[in-house]
């Protein structure tokens, strides 16, 4: 309790300080202002009103602020700087007979000079810098940069100074047009972009000689995201532009006349309905395929013209390994090279198992693929121009495949004239069950025609 005390007494003291030496003191002042005004109001506007009073003040004030900018206390005579960046370079030239390389998009701007004239120099719209070559003809140059000064009591430094630049000849070549589609995913998946027809074959391109010499195509950039409610039937494109690019896919700085066309983009909607093919990916453990089926059994695909035409069936994918008793299997629709859509997006698969049987088929004839063209091939032997075909599956399916109904081949791609020991493959029409070849190879000879 004395300890509180002794604080409480303490800064009662520090108050009753600050109370005599400035609170009190100040309050007076200010009260004896308020009473003259009261008292003396009347004097004070007679002052105020008096001509030579008011010149007598002003040339106070006048006084009192020459001392302070004589004294440095105004900071806006102080020099200063302030950097613009990146302003735009602007070129003066000859642009139908000249190119010109080596001029940077942007220099810095350096505003040096007292702070007022300066932040009034920073008020003005900056005009840009100027590389004037106007009379300049093909070569090699160091130009410095021009700036018109906005303020002139501000000087002006452009960074870098001047610069190296070369001018070349402007030339002109006649190229091909090729258009390309881009954002393509954002057309619908039904509809394709059956062609593209633009209001001209070729384009002129210009530029320095050896910037033209590496131009490797011109392409007109169809963007899908520009045609507004596609559907099937035709659609024109304005103002479709053109860009050359390098045999690396750069893009080029060359003018092209025109620089933008018009094109015509015709949608279809190609569709087929194909069956699905249930293909056993992988072997089985101890136990045969019996049934593979599927909830669905055909599906609609849509995509390109050719890949519709090409298509005659959906092939699905069971990963089989390594099971021993009946499964069920949900696998997503993979969309082949081509089709954009398929009109489900998953089948449920049942697997069913039986025991392992085994089934022989003889004198299935070999085939040859990939043979280079002006060559012929015969076998070696009599041995040599059939297989026995070893079959593993279910009882129930194996008992009615015959030879009619499995393929055996031999692949000769990167074979020349000459005798050769090739492998035997062989495959069969029902996915369920295994082709095994009896013979792993056969003895063949190969000869001119």
């Amino acid at each position: 309790m004395k300890r509180t005390s002794r604080v409480v007494t303490f800064f009662k003291s520090i108050a009753k300080f600050f109370d005599r030496i400035l609170i009190t003191p100040i309050t007076k002042f200010i009260m004896g202002i308020i009473k003259f005004f009261n008292t003396n109001g009347t004097g004070i506007e007679k002052i105020l009103v008096h001509r030579q009073s008011l010149i007598v003040i002003s040339l106070i004030f006048a006084i009192i602020t020459f001392v302070a900018i004589d004294q440095k206390h105004v900071s806006l005579i102080d020099n200063s700087a302030e950097i613009l960046y990146n302003q735009k370079v602007t070129v003066n030239y000859n642009q139908e007979l000249y190119v010109v390389e080596g001029v940077p998009e942007t220099v810095d701007l350096t505003m040096v000079g007292r702070k007022w004239d300066v932040y009034l120099a920073k008020q003005y719209p900056v005009e840009g810098v100027v590389l004037d070559l106007t009379g300049y003809t093909p070569g090699s140059y160091q130009v410095g940069f021009k700036y018109e000064q906005v303020v002139n009591s501000v000087e002006y430094k452009v960074d870098p100074s001047t610069v190296n630049i070369r001018i070349y000849s402007k030339e002109r070549v006649s190229k091909e047009l090729v258009p390309e589609i881009i954002h393509r995913d954002k057309l619908d998946t039904k509809l394709n972009i059956d062609s593209i027809v633009l209001d001209r074959d070729d384009i002129i391109v210009k530029g320095a000689q050896h910037v033209l010499e590496q131009v490797a195509t011109v392409k007109a950039i169809v963007d899908i995201e520009k045609l507004s409610n596609a559907k099937v039937g035709t659609t024109k494109l304005s103002d479709v532009p053109l860009i050359a690019y390098d045999n690396e896919g750069n893009k080029m700085n060359v003018d092209i006349v025109p620089n933008k066309l018009s094109a015509i983009v015709k949608i279809t909607s190609p569709s087929k309905e194909v069956p699905i093919r249930l293909e056993a990916d992988g072997e089985l453990d101890g136990v045969a395929i019996k049934e593979l089926k599927g909830d669905i059994d055909k599906v609609t695909v849509y995509g390109s013209k050719e890949a519709i035409e090409k298509i005659e069936y959906l092939p699905v994918k069971v990963k089989v390994q390594g099971v021993k008793e009946n499964r069920t299997y949900t696998i997503n629709l993979t969309k082949p090279v081509g089709i954009r859509e398929i009109s489900a997006k998953t089948i449920t698969v049942t697997l069913t198992v039986d025991n392992i049987a085994t089934k022989t088929v003889q004198n299935i004839p070999i085939d040859t693929i990939n043979l280079t063209s002006g060559l012929k091939v015969q076998a070696i032997g009599e041995e040599n121009r059939s297989v026995e075909v070893i079959i593993n599956g279910s009882s129930s399916i194996i008992k009615d495949i015959d030879a009619s109904q499995v393929q055996a081949y031999i692949d000769l791609t990167g074979k020349g004239v000459g005798e050769w020991s090739v492998p035997v493959q062989v495959t069969g029409d029902d996915t369920r069950v295994t082709y095994t070849p009896r013979v792993k190879e056969v003895k063949i000879k190969i000869s001119k025609k």
